[in-house]
C-alpha cells in the first residue's frame, strides 16, 4: 500500500480504505489526493498512522490493508461522488444519515387569471411565483384542506375545458371555465388561502367546523379523515418563545449524540417565525464524527436540486469542511451560499434552541427493544447493533398477482412511510427474492442500506442476498428465517413454532419462548402481512381488469400470456403495439391499443 500512497496524483478525487476481506472501511474526498492521504500516515521507517490523529481514525487505519482511489475533475465532483458512494456502500467508519431530501413547498402562480395552489420541491418557471414552506409534514393535508373549503380551481386541466365539471357540482369550484367569475372576488379567495397557509391556526377551526358537519350528517368516515388530517396539520405548527422581531429567514441544523444514538434537528425560519421543524434519530457508534455528520446532513438535505427558497444556513457547531460545503452549495444555488455557526446574538439563540431540542429528544427517546437488539448482535455476531432492519417477503396465488413487500423496523417501531411493495415478474420464489433484493440494492444511492436484512426463507435465500450485496460492493448482515414444518406444513403458531434462523456461520433453533426468536418472527409476520394485503389488492384489480378484457373479446389464455410478460395491466397499457402483436396477434393487440388510448383521452 505504501507504493500506492507515494504515487497518488495531485488531483481531486475520492479514496477508499479497505480491510483484509476487501470490505470498504471508509470513503473520503480530497482536493489533492496525494496530500490528503499522506496526512494520515508516517511513511518511514514503516507505514503507520500519525499519532496526532484521533483514536477513531487510528483504529480505522490499523484495520486498513489496501487503498483504492478515483480521480475526478474538481472538488465539486469529488463531493458528489463521495456522497453517492457512501449512501450506496455504507462503509463502517463513515457517518450514515438517512436521505433527508428537500421538504416540499406550496406555491401559487399569481400571474394566472385564476391562480391555484400546488406542491413542489424545485423551482417553478414563472415571473410571479410565491412559495410557502418548507413543510416537514402536513403540506398535502394543508393543500387538500384549502381545496375542500375554498371554491378554488382544483386541477391544471380544469380551465382547459369549456364546461363546469364535478368539482363545480360539489361546490368545490366556482367553475370559471364556463361562468364569468369576478377577478377581485377570486383574488379574495386566494388571499384567504394564503393567510391560512401562513397561519394554520386560522385553518384549523374551519376543519373542525367541517368535521362536525360531517359527524352530524352521519358521514363518520369523512369526519375521521378530517380529524386525522387536522392532527397532522397541528403537528406542523411549531411555536417558540424567541421573538425575532425581524422579517428574517434561516435554515438551521443541529446534531446531538448520546452513547450510541444521535439526533438531528432541522428548523426552518420564515418571515421571522418557525415555519416548520423535523428530527431524525440515527446510530452514532464510537467512531461517529460530528464534522462528517453536518457534512452529510447538508449534502443530503439540499441534494442536487436548487431549492425554491435560498436562505442563510446556520449550524449548531462549526465543522471541518465548512468552506468546501459552502462552495458546493454556492454552485448548486447559483449564488453565494451563506453558512455560519453563530457564536452570539439571536442566531446563536436559534441554534441553541435546535440543539436543546435534539438533546431533549435523545433523553426521552429510547428504543423499547434496545437490550434485545444488543443481544441479537451478540448472539449472531453481527457487525453492529441492528437499529434499522429491513424484512422481505413475497406472495402469490398459483403464480397470479405475484408481489413482494419490504417493511422497515427502526427506533422501536415499524416505519410505515418506508414500506415498499413490488410487482414481481419471476415465477419461482428464488427468482422473486432475487428480483426484489436487486431492486432494493439499486435504490441504495437514494435510500441508504440498513444495518440488517431479514428474509423469509432458508439458507439458500440468505446466500443469494449475500452474493447480490457483494456484487454491489455493499456489506451488512443478513439473517434468514425458515418456518418449522409439521406434517410437511409450515407451523406459524405464535409462541410455539421452532423456526430456524440462518446466519453466516450456523443455523439456530431457539426455544419458542426466546424473545430473540419472537422478535424475528414479528418482523417476518409484518412483512408477510404487508405482502398478503398487497397481493389481495392486486389480485382484485387484476380480476376486474381481466373480466373487462374478456368482455372485449380477449381470451383468458391471452390475458395470462400478457401478464406473464408485463406483470401488471398498467404495464400492458404502456407496452408497444409491436410487442403485444407478437404475444397475442394483431386483432387483439389493436383492441388493447384502443382501450389504452381511450383511457388516456
Amino acid at each position: 500500500m505504501i507504493d500506492i500512497i507515494r504515487s497518488l496524483p495531485h488531483n481531486a478525487g475520492i479514496y477508499q480504505y479497505l480491510d483484509p476481506k476487501g470490505r470498504i472501511l471508509y470513503i473520503g474526498k480530497a482536493k489533492d489526493l496525494s496530500k490528503r492521504v499522506k496526512s494520515y500516515f508516517n511513511l518511514t521507517p514503516i507505514l503507520s498512522p500519525k499519532s496526532a490523529l484521533s483514536l477513531r481514525i487510528q483504529k480505522m487505519l490499523s484495520e486498513t490493508v489496501s487503498l483504492h482511489y478515483i480521480v475526478v475533475e474538481n472538488e465539486h465532483d469529488a463531493l458528489i461522488l463521495e456522497n453517492s458512494l457512501i449512501k450506496q456502500l455504507a462503509p463502517r467508519y463513515n457517518v450514515l444519515l438517512r436521505d433527508d431530501k428537500t421538504y416540499p413547498y406550496i406555491y401559487v402562480d399569481l400571474n394566472d387569471t385564476y391562480p391555484r395552489f400546488d406542491i413542489t420541491r424545485k423551482i417553478i418557471t414563472g415571473k410571479n411565483i410565491r412559495y410557502f414552506g418548507p413543510f416537514s409534514t402536513g403540506a398535502r393535508d394543508i393543500l387538500d384542506s384549502l381545496y375542500e373549503i375554498l371554491p378554488l380551481v382544483q386541477k391544471k386541466s380544469c380551465l382547459k375545458g369549456k364546461k363546469a365539471c364535478l368539482f363545480y357540482q360539489m361546490h368545490q369550484c366556482l367553475g370559471p371555465c364556463e361562468f364569468p367569475i369576478d377577478a377581485s372576488y377570486y383574488k379574495n379567495l386566494v388571499d384567504t388561502a394564503i393567510s391560512w397557509i401562513q397561519n394554520k391556526n386560522l385553518l384549523l377551526p374551519k376543519l373542525t367546523e367541517k368535521m362536525e358537519f360531517y359527524a352530524e350528517e352521519l358521514r363518520f368516515e369523512e369526519a375521521m379523515q378530517l380529524r386525522d388530517r387536522r392532527e397532522r396539520i397541528e403537528k406542523s405548527c411549531v411555536t417558540s418563545s424567541i421573538d425575532l422581531a425581524r422579517n428574517v429567514a434561516y435554515d438551521i441544523f443541529a446534531i446531538a449524540t448520546l452513547k450510541e444514538r444521535g439526533c438531528i434537528v432541522r428548523m426552518f425560519i420564515r418571515d421571522g417565525k418557525i415555519a416548520s421543524s423535523s428530527h431524525d434519530f440515527f446510530t452514532a457508534h464510537e467512531d461517529f464524527s460530528l464534522d462528517e455528520g453536518y457534512e452529510r446532513a447538508l449534502v443530503n438535505y439540499y441534494g442536487m436540486v436548487k431549492p425554491p427558497i435560498i436562505v442563510p444556513i446556520l449550524t449548531a457547531h462549526s465543522f471541518e469542511e465548512k468552506e468546501w460545503i459552502e462552495d458546493h452549495l454556492s454552485i448548486l444555488f447559483e449564488k453565494k451560499a451563506l453558512l455560519e455557526a453563530p457564536q452570539k446574538g439571536i442566531k446563536k439563540q436559534l441554534v441553541t434552541l435546535a440543539l436543546t431540542n435534539a438533546q431533549e429528544l435523545l433523553k426521552t427517546h429510547k428504543s423499547n427493544n434496545a437490550d434485545l437488539l444488543a443481544s441479537l448482535k451478540e448472539l449472531f455476531s453481527l457487525q453492529k447493533v441492528p437499529n434499522r432492519i429491513e424484512t422481505f417477503d413475497n406472495s402469490h396465488l398459483g403464480g397470479v398477482a405475484t408481489v413482494g413487500a419490504m417493511v422497515v423496523y427502526t427506533n422501536g417501531t415499524f416505519e410505515k412511510s418506508s414500506t415498499r411493495q413490488y410487482h414481481l415478474h419471476e415465477r419461482d420464489e428464488y427468482g422473486q427474492m432475487r428480483e426484489m433484493l436487486t431492486r432494493r440494492i439499486e435504490s441504495f444511492s437514494t435510500n441508504p442500506p440498513p444495518d440488517l436484512w431479514v428474509l423469509d426463507g432458508g439458507a439458500t435465500l440468505r446466500s443469494l442476498a449475500i452474493d447480490l450485496l457483494q456484487s454491489s460492493g455493499t456489506t451488512f448482515d443478513v439473517i434468514a428465517i425458515s418456518k418449522e414444518k409439521l406434517d410437511a406444513k409450515a407451523h406459524r403458531a405464535k409462541g410455539s413454532a421452532r423456526d430456524s434462523l440462518h446466519t453466516q456461520d450456523e443455523t439456530y433453533t431457539l426455544e419458542p419462548y426466546d424473545k430473540r426468536l419472537q422478535f424475528i418472527q414479528l418482523l417476518r409476520d409484518e412483512a408477510h402481512r404487508s405482502a398478503i394485503t398487497f397481493h389481495k389488492k392486486t389480485k382484485l384489480k387484476q380480476d376486474q381488469e381481466s373480466k373487462f378484457l374478456s368482455q372485449k373479446g380477449i381470451t383468458l389464455p391471452k390475458i395470462i400470456k400478457l401478464l406473464d410478460y408485463y406483470g401488471t395491466f398498467e404495464a400492458i397499457q404502456n407496452g408497444t403495439l409491436e410487442t403485444i402483436i407478437e404475444l397475442i396477434g394483431t386483432k387483439d393487440a389493436k383492441i388493447i391499443q384502443n382501450l389504452s388510448q381511450s383511457e388516456t383521452n
